[in-house]
């Protein structure tokens, strides 16, 4: 055989194989390949997880801040002012949040307590008088079992409670990426994308940041839209259970209920049914079986409501992602990386189905490629997004993140406006 010449595989031997097994040899290896990159792209999560998701925190953060300060900008505010107040009033709201939550729990605990030593003595007695044999001995028994496991893990416990410990620079290491990614996306958001375009091929950088705009576009929708959804379901379960409250001589922690229910949201589909049964605790601690009964009723009913109006009207236009997808894509990151792959799946994955989606289409060529952290979604006359026509070839040569030149078009390269 020469060297440099072709070979082809027998023909005999080709025909051999059956056409289906032909086209399944085919599939097969491409998705080994598939699946090998996204296993390694796991892999690689979890390798540098402690960098990852405070960054993709702020990024979430920043999907947020951004068009604040770009709103304040368009008002004359001068940027750094504008991204000032952005950052301030963001975490003044946190701070604000977060103080309320523990005064109010501070405030309420003492009768909390007694409520819980009373209202155990009330089902002590429940279960020794209802019927179905169980004794005094019995309970003692259930007590002693549990007062040895506690001694027999004991170690375990105390070994948590001190990781626990010293990860806490773990967790300032955490807020400082936050701070400083939330920063720097708010001066040099545009700088930074621009240099990200840089690392791939020049023909592919125009796809690139196409799917970029949509991708962040899609993203800042969420996150408005999930706001309002999370501010829903926190007013609707906290006025049910202040209402149930008035009833039965009234119910604290009904502001904590509240907030806690208004994070849990964003967690979708089981963030506020997790949290809204904190208020079916407190309603039975303090007012009975039958006041968590209506309470339960009161989440059940919010979330029923979120379910069939709040996500298909608000949802539904923002993201374009089945809720088949949310519930599998949820599971499956809880699974994986716990309450953060919880937090992460659905943002993930409406800005990569939009992304893809983008580059598909072709959609890419008639986006607004100025820089993405400035793009303005504009409604059409059937409710879809139209972005604004590009200004410039985003493939252009661009400076590093820091710098103020602007980038030369390249040969053969002409504006469209």
């Amino acid at each position: 055989m020469a060297w440099g010449k072709k070979t082809h595989p027998d023909p005999v031997v080709e025909d051999s194989v059956p056409l289906g097994m032909r086209i399944a040899g085919a599939f097969s290896w491409r998705v080994l390949v598939v699946a090998g990159v996204i296993a390694l792209f796991i892999w690689l999560v979890t390798i540098f997880s402690e960098i990852l998701i405070p960054f993709l925190i702020g990024v979430v953060i920043s999907a947020l801040l951004v068009p604040i300060s770009n709103r304040l900008q368009r008002w004359h505010v001068p940027k750094w002012l504008a991204v000032i107040i952005s950052l301030l009033g963001g975490l003044a709201a946190v701070a604000a949040l977060v103080w309320l939550v523990i005064d109010q729990i501070i405030a309420s605990y003492p009768s909390l307590r007694d409520r819980m030593v009373s209202q155990y003595g009330n089902v002590r007695q429940f279960v020794l008088n209802s019927g179905f044999g169980i004794s005094q001995k019995d309970v003692n028994q259930w007590l002693d079992d549990a007062t040895k496991w506690v001694q027999e893990h004991s170690g375990t416990i105390l070994s948590g409670v001190a990781s626990a410990g010293s990860s806490a620079t773990h967790v300032f290491e955490a807020l400082f990426i936050i701070l400083f990614t939330t920063i720097f996306l708010l001066i040099d958001g545009k700088n930074v994308w621009r240099w990200t375009v840089r690392l791939f091929p020049r023909k592919a950088r125009a796809t690139v940041d196409g799917a970029g705009v949509a991708g962040w576009i899609t993203l800042t929708s969420f996150i408005r839209v999930q706001i309002f959804v999370a501010f829903v379901d926190a007013v609707g379960i906290g006025l049910g259970a202040f209402i149930v409250g008035l009833f039965f001589g009234g119910m604290p922690l009904v502001i904590p209920i509240a907030a806690i229910v208004f994070l849990g949201a964003f967690i979708p589909v089981v963030g506020a049914i997790v949290t809204g049964f904190l208020a079916v605790f407190v309603a039975l601690i303090f007012n009975g079986p039958l006041a968590a009964v209506l309470v339960l009723g009161i989440v059940l009913l919010v979330q029923q409501i979120e379910g069939h109006i709040l996500q298909p009207l608000v949802m539904g236009n923002a993201v374009k992602v089945h809720p088949l997808a949310v519930v599998l894509g949820v599971t499956a990151a809880s699974g994986l990386a716990g309450i953060a792959g919880a937090f992460f799946a659905v943002p993930l994955i409406a800005t990569l189905n939009a992304m893809v989606t983008t580059i598909a289409s072709g959609r890419w060529r008639g986006l607004d490629s100025d820089h993405v952290l400035e793009a303005i979604p504009k409604r059409g006359q059937h409710g879809r997004i139209q972005l604004r026509r590009r200004r410039h070839q985003v493939g252009d040569e661009v400076p590093a993140p820091g710098t103020d030149a602007e980038p030369a078009a390249e040969p053969g390269t002409a504006s469209t406006n």
